[in-house]
């Protein structure tokens, strides 16, 4: 009666080969600015969360960005739905800080839509503290290199509503191309349907041209 040798245990697949399509959490360094990936350790000190529930307050992330922060129990939800994000390789939520004071200037998220066909969607939002000075728009570019080089994203879109000409200038700027017009597209927080544009980069897109920064930043 012959014997075989016992099979070899099985090895740990490499990370990499397994979900090749994953966020995997890091900062970014803008210089004047860190993009920090958002969790729950964002609510101490209570800084952040009580500027997550001003920012919901604000009128135009109101509108065109709602925020379920309107409290420190719901932002807390919140911080743990994006460290969640981040566990999972899903999506990969940063908050800009200022480098100086860790002061909340804005959010930029990149997520999968069609996570094995490469296909992204990032969002962005600033409170008034981080409008008019470049820096979501930079943020953004940042991101979005950095989901092409190290996620394997093959297309990222950007869809707002059509009034919000803020965040369609921001789009064009980082090289987001328009692409079309998507009728009554996504309810706002106004209740209503709007319709929005369309806008995307691919991969294989060249670098858009630097903009020029404002002369003052305000303060």
């Amino acid at each position: 009666m012959s014997t075989s040798a016992p099979a070899p245990a099985p090895t740990p697949a490499d990370a990499d080969s397994v979900e090749p399509r994953t966020f995997r959490r890091t900062t970014l360094d803008l210089g004047d600015a860190v993009l920090r990936p958002w969790g729950r350790a964002d609510a101490e000190p209570g800084a952040l969360l009580d500027s997550l529930v001003a920012a919901a307050a604000d009128p135009l992330i109101a509108l065109w960005n709602p925020l379920p922060t309107r409290d420190p129990a719901a932002a807390l939800t919140w911080l743990a739905a994006r460290e969640d994000s981040w566990d999972k390789g899903t999506a990969a939520p940063f908050a800009v800080l200022d480098a100086a004071d860790g002061a909340l200037l804005g959010c930029v998220n990149l997520r999968w839509t069609d996570r094995a066909d490469g296909l992204a969607m990032i969002g962005y939002w600033a409170p008034p503290s981080g409008r008019g000075r470049g820096l979501i728009g930079r943020a953004t570019r940042a991101v979005t290199s950095w989901g092409f080089r190290t996620a394997e994203a093959r297309r990222i879109e950007v869809a707002h509503a059509v009034d919000n000409e803020a965040s369609c200038r921001l789009a064009l700027n980082c090289g987001y191309l328009p692409e079309g017009t998507l009728r009554a597209s996504y309810r706002f927080g106004d209740g209503t349907y709007h319709d929005e544009h369309l806008h995307a980069r691919l991969a294989t897109d060249p670098e858009p041209a630097p903009v020029p920064a404002p002369l003052a930043a305000p303060r």
